[in-house]
């Protein structure tokens, strides 16, 4: 049977549906489900209880949302979906939605929680908190709480923020968790997850995600045709395993171009010629933009206003890169409508992509795109993660030097500087940043820490003593976290030494900063970039 025909087939399969109620974390929810060996797909919390049910889902999972299931304008919960003989699992908000309409009480007791909460298990259970710890370390995001679970549940867990944090019914295949199992941040959230598939909905493993690559170079040969392609390269490893699929699916038709905007790192551009465009075999165009970017950016401080900019510039650029490359090739009305972006689903759900998702901040390739955008988008990473990219970019070939990179965002340092972007910022923020990643390599934590922004606090001064005289300098920000797939994450605890070296250095070499601080902040309540 070939992957196409499996494709086919798995997909007939009953799937496990996750009703989104505008969470950050609805796809994380299906790709975990997807990892436990079971199929499932994504639908909005709009749809109808009938079509829902007319998918013939073997399980359906209640995401969490932005929502309090008591306000006006809220999510509802239909009875009838609880009524239909399947198995439903709910989390964070689907955990009090269920208990909400199945008679419970949820209300604000005002003991919100955010982050590493510890869960006790109180109650013996042989259903989906089978095989985990009495005490658990969990992730919370949640500000109302379940104070009464409906009738013919057992309350299994709590926390100090919620005296009812899981429960169950075994007889109806109904359970929940106030916390986010799906993240790796919840110890044993994936084994609660499989314990609700397995053990209480009674599902078995029948599908694979072994066939990305080949779904994707599918589908992109279907929507590109025999049409030329542009990619926005550039370097890291999202627009480098879109580039390296787009080129495995249509080869010669794709030229990718690196826009240098201005707002790299010191030797950024160089090492993107040196590691990508020469090992790759792919056609790499480099464009020297920075001054139509640093002119876009001027006075700006807003940072929506700055990614919008930097999104819109980017649109132009290759814009232009388009007419010069047709023009190159010399045919009479030729035209490339196609552009390739490594959006990766992050982006979209943080720019409010997704019904009824919050709008965390508009990403350059998402939200800041401009409306009168001429390109057709190919974006084959769109619903996956980072780990998700990194695997299918080694089995592509994609060097491990590009695979293995931390993340570096699109706008570049435009996002690290608060405040105004301009040269003299940029120049400080190049050095301090240099800095700090010499050492975290020296120190061989460049596989430890998922990514370490440093930030320029522009706008901000603070008295400082050099040499026996007063100083009055900029802050520099040190943000190093752990992560698996940018959705949550939690700072990285640094060796001390390699702390006070990379401070050290950098009010030593760098005259315009006096002061290095450490941002301990996870995600959420922060974003991984400060702006």
């Amino acid at each position: 049977m070939t992957n196409a025909e499996n494709t086919v087939e798995q997909l007939e399969e009953r799937p496990v549906l996750v009703v989104d109620y505008g969470a950050q974390y609805a796809q994380l929810i299906a790709r975990r489900v997807r990892e436990a060996g079971v199929y499932s797909e994504i639908v909005p919390h709009s749809m109808s209880t009938e079509k829902i049910l007319a998918k013939d889902p073997a399980a359906i999972i209640l995401s969490g949302g932005p929502s309090s299931v008591y306000a006006d304008g809220a999510p509802a919960g239909d009875i009838a979906l609880f009524e239909a003989g399947v198995p439903v699992f709910g989390i964070c908000y689907g955990f009090q939605l269920m208990a909400h309409t199945l008679g419970g009480t949820v209300a604000q007791t005002g003991l919100s929680e955010f982050g590493a909460t510890t869960a006790t298990v109180c109650a013996e259970d042989s259903s989906f908190l089978t095989g985990t710890p009495d005490s658990q370390n969990v992730w919370m995001s949640h500000g109302d709480s379940v104070s009464h679970a409906p009738e013919g549940f057992d309350v299994l867990a709590k926390t100090p923020g919620a005296e009812v944090a899981a429960f169950v019914d075994t007889k109806r295949k109904f359970g929940g968790v106030q916390w986010h199992p799906e993240v790796k941040h919840s110890d044993y959230g994936q084994v609660a997850l499989e314990n609700f598939l397995f053990n209480v909905a009674g599902l078995e493993k029948t599908w694979s995600t072994g066939n990305i690559i080949d779904e994707q170079v599918a589908k992109i040969r279907e929507q590109v045709g025999d049409d030329l392609v542009i990619c926005a390269l550039s370097g890291g490893v999202d627009s480098s395993v879109a580039a390296a699929l787009v080129h495995k699916a249509v080869g010669d038709q794709l030229t990718c171009f690196f826009i240098d905007h201005g707002l790299l790192r010191e030797g950024e551009r160089e090492q993107v010629e040196q590691d990508y465009a020469s090992t790759m075999g792919i056609k790499v165009v480099t464009i020297d933009e920075s001054e139509r970017f640093l002119g876009a950016l001027e006075g700006i401080t807003e940072p929506e206003a700055k990614r919008k900019a930097i999104g819109r510039e980017f649109i132009r650029s290759f814009e232009d890169a388009q007419r010069k490359l047709i023009a190159e090739a010399g045919v009479e009305g030729a035209d490339i409508k196609f552009l390739v972006q490594g959006t990766l689903y992050p982006d979209v759900v943080e720019s409010g992509g997704g019904e009824g998702a919050a709008n965390i901040k508009s990403h350059h390739n998402v939200g800041g795109l401009p409306e009168d955008l001429k390109f057709e988008l190919v974006e084959p990473l769109r619903t996956l993660f980072k780990d998700e990219v990194r695997a299918i970019g080694r089995e592509l070939g994609v060097p491990e030097k590009i695979v293995a990179r931390q993340p570096f965002p699109g706008p570049g340092l435009g996002i690290r500087v608060i405040g105004e972007v301009n040269k003299h910022n940029l120049d400080v923020l190049r050095a301090a940043d240099a800095i700090a990643r010499e050492e975290l390599t020296a120190a061989g934590m460049d596989e430890e820490i998922w990514q370490c922004p440093v930030v320029l606090l522009a706008g901000v001064r603070s008295v400082g003593v050099q040499g026996d005289g007063r100083t009055y300098g900029h802050p520099i920000v040190l943000r190093p976290v752990s992560s698996e797939d940018a959705m949550t994450a939690d700072w990285t605890r640094m060796p001390y030494d390699v702390l006070a070296k990379i401070s050290n250095r950098i009010t030593n070499e760098v005259r315009e900063v006096n002061r290095v601080v450490l941002d301990v902040t996870s995600k959420p309540p922060g974003t991984i970039e400060w702006e």
